[in-house]
């Protein structure tokens, strides 16, 4: 006989983000599919799915509910998202859920800790360990930032107003479009692949001394410069005020000779390095493009970019500020974020109920706990 325990059905549920601009949503049907066939009561919010073209009609085809934000949140157990919710949304949260997404929990986590200390279970995923091996398929910072460097090089050579590649055509030879991409972390890595598939001339930097031998494997050439800043945690560690001073006073001169530059060094939780100045702005050439996925409420890698706007300089510099690419890419980004979090729902849930060890290396990882727990 089937105990009432036995019986219970973890409902999962995802909701519509709210943050301007987003489109993403954390569930998409052909995951929902999946854990439905898994065994999970699945809901999502009326429209959730909209932005990355994931009509309500497609979920309920998948085995969903669909409802109100009330309805869901409700009945969930498990709240997935892909940003921070807003302080409201938070606020509807009840003791004992669990709230699952990019919460940004480096930076200012004032309305997540009042959460936490309301009883709610919180697991950000930007916390994950980029290194351990069996967070692979977790990691959604790699998988949003892989969509990001892609979508950079496309966005790069919509901007620019000549071609990427070399042409020869009747009329005479274009040269190829010179890139340089600053940051050979996962976004850099597939900006540089990509501006090279497009048939651009690519150049790759960064200050972590490993990352050469993964820009010339590509096919790009790469930019040497004095400065070395390896963190050991797959970041580049912070630069010393005399390490930044020498890193921007050799890129300054190498960067004035690029028609485009894509920028994607970011600290999590603090602000990026500025690695192209005013002055250096100011001395490209009209038409070049600057694109700086780091731009966001921290500032940027570029001077005067400004998050998600276009700024015509008035040198005719174009600068992009794109700190958040994977939103314009909803769809395919969507479907790569719902698999990173269906497999942080597999290694927390057993027997129909999430269980939290804090000794576990990836969910000691990722739980926001009151300061000071253990």
């Amino acid at each position: 006989m089937t105990t009432p325990d036995q019986a219970r059905v973890l409902v999962v549920a995802a909701i519509t983000e709210r943050e301007p601009g987003e489109r993403r949503v954390a569930l998409v049907p052909e995951v929902v599919e999946r854990l439905v066939a898994q065994g999970f009561e699945v809901l999502v919010e009326s429209g959730a799915g909209a932005g990355a073209l994931h009509a309500d009609d497609s979920y309920v085809t998948s085995g969903a509910k669909v409802g109100s934000l009330d309805e869901v949140v409700e009945r969930a157990d498990v709240v997935l998202v892909v940003r921070r919710p807003p302080p409201e949304t938070l606020a509807r949260l009840r003791p004992g859920q669990v709230l699952v997404g990019l919460l940004d929990a480096r930076g200012d986590r004032a309305d997540l800790d009042t959460a936490v200390a309301r009883g709610v279970h919180v697991l950000s995923l930007d916390l994950l360990p980029r290194t351990l091996s069996r967070a692979q398929t977790m990691d959604a910072l790699t998988s949003q930032a892989s969509v990001a460097g892609y979508r950079a090089a496309i966005v790069a050579a919509e901007a620019f107003g000549r071609y990427f590649p070399m042409m020869i055509t009747a009329a005479g030879t274009a040269r190829p479009a010179t890139v340089l991409v600053l940051g050979a972390g996962v976004a850099g890595l597939q900006a540089i692949g990509t501006a090279r598939r497009l048939g651009a001339q690519v150049t790759g930097y960064d200050v972590r001394p490993a990352a050469r031998g993964e820009v010339t494997s590509l096919g790009a050439a790469f930019l040497a410069t004095t400065v070395t800043a390896d963190g050991g945690d797959g970041y580049a560690r912070a630069l010393t005020p005399e390490e930044s001073a020498a890193q921007r006073a050799e890129l300054d001169a190498a960067i004035r000779r690029f028609d485009v530059v894509i920028t994607t060094a970011q600290v999590p939780g603090g602000a990026p390095p500025v690695l192209v100045s005013a002055e250096t702005v100011a001395a490209m050439a009209p038409g070049s493009v600057l694109v700086d996925l780091a731009a966001g409420p921290w500032g940027g890698n570029v001077a005067g970019s400004v998050p998600d706007e276009r700024v015509v300089t008035p040198g005719g510099v174009t600068v992009i500020g794109a700190g958040n690419l994977p939103a314009q890419m909803a769809t395919g980004a969507s479907a790569a974020y719902a698999r990173n979090v269906t497999a942080l729902l597999a290694a927390v849930v057993a027997d129909g109920a999430v269980t939290l060890d804090p000794d576990d290396d990836v969910v000691g990882a990722v739980w926001v706990r009151p300061e000071g727990a253990a």
